[in-house]
């Protein structure tokens, strides 16, 4: 109820983009061609956000909390796994912030982080604790990545 088709079709279409972190990975390689001074910076970035994506794998694995399911509402769109928590789309889209945030202007990168997150619990895949420990992850990942120097972002 409520719905309105074209949105929901835009929203699923924007979210499978982040599948695997694979926008996340696009980002990163056009940052590295296209800034040849920080090469070397944008693909160790990219390393993260794919470090991002296994540890929030090997986390939904030892949690193993199932999807939602609401009778009568079925999810707008496929998912990779029947596992929930935590949110890849969340905690890759807050690492990539968070470590490219420091190569270019965060807000921007922040606010599709942000986009991510919450098309999760629109499209009925995730409850929206999953997007914030996702993001609490995410956040976490690249602040001690920044704060070691070990992507070279600070």
């Amino acid at each position: 109820r409520g719905r309105v088709a074209a949105l929901d079709r835009g929203v699923a279409a924007f979210s499978k983009t982040g599948e695997h972190a694979a926008c996340w990975f696009a980002f990163g390689s056009v940052g590295a061609v296209a800034d040849r001074g920080r090469r070397a910076e944008w693909l160790r970035a990219a390393a993260v956000v794919a470090a991002s994506y296994a540890i929030n794998t090997a986390i939904k694995f030892a949690v193993r909390r199932p999807r939602p399911r609401l009778p009568g509402l079925p999810p707008l769109t496929s998912t990779v796994s029947a596992l929930s928590f935590p949110s890849a789309h969340a905690t890759t889209s807050f690492t990539a912030a968070g470590l490219y945030g420091a190569l270019i202007p965060a807000a921007p990168l922040y606010a599709v982080a942000s986009l991510f997150a919450v098309s999760r619990p629109y499209l009925g895949v995730h409850y929206p604790s999953d997007v914030v420990a996702g993001a609490i992850l995410g956040s976490a990942l690249a602040l001690g990545v920044r704060s070691t120097g070990v992507a070279g972002c600070r």
